[in-house]
């Protein structure tokens, strides 16, 4: 394992309570991410330094491109499309109308245009998150057993297998998907240490290695895909919860942070938590894809 000697960088200071949902816009050239509990969307753009929020009309988990325009943003009452340019929100599919309590947590949309989400309790007491994929009839399908709270999905770069995390649980998941996006099979890829931080959001980069932010463990790790472990950064901060590769070489490595659950003093020791992060990394990102399966 080697420390990762570029130091993470803060580009936007905005104290997020709950920064989450990174994700690289190639279509104009864009890192945009969410603040669950401040129910705002933010776009970052690093070449001119621009900045702008939205306000959304519940805690929002995610939001992901659109072929074509506008965005599919993970609300608590479910899927709705995002037009920034008018700030409107439209509902689309609830997956848990049965399940007040559970909100979407986070997102990714695989190389066929699928997209993948997930689910979780919001109290974060019970086991009532799921992994789900948004079907071509614009259907939502369950495809895990449920936690209680999901992070991820991502995907290996040949789309064969789906990483997702159990949080709570500490354990990182590898599935083997089928064609037409049906979970074969799942293992336990990687079973953390609770004691050095809970496993939050992760990234697959061009060689298949998973970036996993840290929730309380005050850094980042890159992982194999047999799940050992290669590389770590640290942060000025406690709460990594997810990074998103960026740039014009696909080398910048984005990481949302958090507040949320820091005392008084744990804050006045972490000024920087909850900002937007930026690094470099030895080895690029996939493309992001846009969604286009389903809407």
């Amino acid at each position: 394992m080697s420390v990762v000697t570029s130091q993470p960088v803060s580009v936007w200071s905005l104290g997020a309570t709950l920064g989450e949902g990174p994700t690289w816009v190639a279509r104009d050239a864009a890192l945009w991410f969410v603040d669950i509990k401040k129910q705002h969307v933010h776009r970052y753009d690093p070449a001119s330094g621009s900045r702008q929020s939205w306000d959304a009309p519940g805690q929002c988990g995610f939001v992901l491109p659109v072929v074509g325009g506008s965005f599919i943003a993970g609300l608590q009452q479910g899927l709705h499309r995002f037009e920034p340019a008018t700030g409107a929100f439209t509902p689309l599919v609830a997956p848990e109308p049965h399940l007040p309590g559970n909100r979407l947590n986070d997102g990714t949309v695989d190389s066929q245009g699928r997209l993948w989400f997930g689910s979780m309790d919001d109290a974060e007491i019970a086991d009532s998150g799921s992994i789900y994929r948004l079907a071509a009839d614009g259907t939502c399908v369950a495809s895990t057993p449920k936690v209680c709270i999901t992070n991820g999905p991502a995907h290996s770069p040949d789309g064969s297998i789906l990483y997702h995390i159990d949080t709570l649980g500490g354990r990182v998941h590898a599935c083997a998907l089928g064609p037409d996006g049906s979970v074969r099979s799942s293992d336990v890829l990687i079973a953390m240490d609770m004691a050095e931080g809970y496993p939050d959001g992760p990234v697959v980069d061009a060689e298949g290695c998973l970036w996993i932010g840290l929730f309380a463990g005050w850094g980042a790790r890159r992982y194999s895909p047999k799940g050992e472990l290669l590389e770590m950064v640290r942060f000025p901060v406690a709460n990594i919860t997810k990074l998103a590769f960026g740039g014009a070489d696909g080398t910048t490595l984005f990481a949302t942070t958090a507040a949320k659950g820091l005392s008084d003093a744990e804050r006045a020791q972490q000024p920087q938590a909850g900002d937007l992060f930026q690094f470099s990394a030895s080895v690029p990102g996939l493309r992001g894809a846009e969604i286009a399966v389903g809407v």
